[in-house]
């Protein structure tokens, strides 16, 4: 039968075959969505700087020159500055909790607290803490009292469930006991999920060149290692991830994610040190995928330089299992975050002058390298098995990482150069997730979609421009002064005049609408879309609203 087939139709179906076998071998890079073009340019993944070590310079005269070791840090090493800021839950607004004693602070919970009293007073929160319109670090927002979702306020957070129930009862005594519930954990979930929406919303307005997003959210809940180290998988728990699926109205207003990867002592140079980091980071990065629907949301990876809890620096390996394997798997940098009570400056700057220093410079090479081989810099390259052990390491046998001892230029210097054997492990065991803008395998050719959308931007903005110019033909105006934005607003207080105590009342609106909208806003009216939450936020940013 072979002999029969004609030569030219079996070498068209033999490439065709050959076609389709490369294809699905590097295919992944094709199905993989656009990430966000690096916070620095050409460096796909940077390890960030956020501990308050100026006190070592100042006080003990020993400087940890960060700079030199590709990490990115705020001036005089603080927690606040252009590149990196934290928000703790005592600085942005009136956040509600309870303290340790079960005292309530700023109602307690959200559903107890005007939540436009705590936008204005985080608008003045923000405008301290970053000064700087055009700020284009790291925005995080650090709430860990209590959680969105009512079944994750277990332990020490169940005060919130029991508060809130509290809250139902008294004003419903004769209620079941399921309804009691039902509508304690609607009221706690809506006034929580207003609170984080419209926060990290205010600040997406104020600062939008910031990436935002809250501390530990995703988190993996994979805490089970101490109770069963022997049959540790890692794997974050089901129903664990369904609950993260629900907060998608969280991932869809964040632009950065910033998991947690800390790890306990016990899980020292271990394989479940490596499984717990591994999970964490990729159910970060199935959230970054699912949050957009035009690029992934950068993932940055908070990780400490020791065990938590402790001040032993990491082991070389645990180095590996935190910083490598998130770079490995696709994170856009990783955190590392101290805090203030330094035991001892001169072990902080021994591991940054020694392991650590030498690891991250490892690290962040590679990815450059490996960046600009495989991606033409267009690009970051992740594993194309996440479950593999391939790393983005400088291979040992062609490249030296030499440390230099004169006061000038870096610490640090790389020589060496990739091999074809090393270029081509690379092509076999990592893939380009390509940055917005590119497409391609190897992230080789500009996006047409990408020039198209931005084309229809410029040309719409020609026009509105146009509309609005007096010059402009008066049928063009008149297209212009019928906008949504009015009529839509009328419709909101026309709606809500026609409902008692307001009804017959002639309202104007255009001088009402910020104290009559905004004190009659309850958590339900702003969650039913954007419009008056953009509004909300608008006048709070236009002028103070008093509550």
């Amino acid at each position: 039968a072979w002999a029969k087939v004609d030569k030219h139709t079996f070498f068209f179906q033999f490439s065709w075959l050959i076609s389709i076998s490369v294809l699905l071998t590097l295919v992944g890079g094709r199905l993989l969505k656009q990430a966000k073009a690096p916070l620095l340019l050409h460096k796909p993944f940077i390890v960030v700087w956020n501990a308050p070590t100026e006190q070592c310079r100042l006080r003990y005269k020993v400087d940890l020159d960060l700079s030199i070791f590709d990490i990115a840090s705020n001036t005089n090493e603080t927690l606040s500055g252009s590149n990196v800021t934290i928000f703790y839950h005592t600085h942005l607004g009136y956040y509600p909790y309870y303290s340790d004693n079960g005292d309530p602070v700023n109602g307690g919970v959200p559903q107890n607290e005007s939540l436009i009293k705590h936008l204005n007073k985080a608008k003045s929160d923000i405008d301290y803490s970053i000064p700087m319109k055009k700020f284009q670090g790291l925005g995080v927002i650090d709430w860990e009292n209590w959680r969105p979702q009512w079944d994750r306020n277990w332990g020490n957070k169940t005060i919130y469930r029991n508060k809130s129930l509290e809250m139902v009862r008294q004003r419903h005594p004769h209620w079941s006991e399921d309804k009691i519930r039902k509508v304690a954990k609607e009221e706690f979930e809506n006034a929580g999920k207003s609170f984080m929406n419209n926060t990290i919303l205010l600040a997406e307005h104020m600062r939008p060149n910031g990436l935002w997003g809250y501390y530990l959210y995703p988190d993996c809940y994979n805490y089970d290692y101490k109770e069963q180290p022997e049959t540790y998988t890692g794997k974050c728990p089901d129903i664990e991830s369904s609950r993260n699926d629900l907060l998608l109205w969280l991932w869809k207003e964040s632009t950065a994610l910033y998991p947690s990867i800390y790890l306990d002592y016990i899980l020292k140079s271990s394989p479940n040190a490596l499984k717990f980091v591994h999970y964490r980071v990729k159910e970060a990065i199935r959230i970054a995928s699912i949050a957009r629907k035009d690029y992934v949301l950068p993932v940055f990876v908070y990780s400490r330089p020791f065990y938590a809890y402790t001040f032993r620096v990491l082991t070389e390996i645990d180095l590996v299992h935190t910083i490598g394997e998130s770079a490995a798997l696709g994170a856009a940098g990783v955190v590392l975050w101290g805090s203030i009570q330094y035991e001892s400056c001169s072990t902080v700057k021994q591991y940054i002058d020694g392991p650590l220093g030498h690891y991250v410079i490892n690290v962040t090479s590679a990815a450059k390298l490996c960046s600009k081989v495989l991606c033409k810099k267009n690009g970051r390259c992740i594993r194309k098995n996440s479950d593999s052990s391939a790393y983005l390491h400088l291979p040992p046998q062609n490249f030296k990482i030499q440390v230099r001892h004169s006061e000038k230029g870096p610490r640090f210097q790389v020589t060496g150069k990739l091999s074809l054997k090393d270029i081509e492990a690379m092509r076999q065991r990592f893939m380009c997730q390509c940055y917005q803008g590119w497409t391609g395998i190897f992230c080789e050719l500009p996006d047409r979609r990408v020039r198209d959308a931005s084309h229809e931007a410029a040309c719409g903005l020609v026009l509105s421009r146009t509309m609005q110019h007096p010059s402009a033909p008066k049928s063009q105006q008149a297209v212009h002064t019928s906008a949504p934005f009015p009529s839509s607003v009328g419709d909101v207080i026309i709606s809500r005049a026609s409902k008692p105590p307001l009804n017959g009342l002639l309202i104007s609106w255009h001088l009402f609408f910020p104290h009559f909208l905004l004190r009659n806003m309850k958590f339900t009216d702003i969650d039913n879309g954007h419009f008056l939450t953009s509004v909300a936020i608008k006048l709070i940013l236009a002028f103070k609203i008093n509550d």
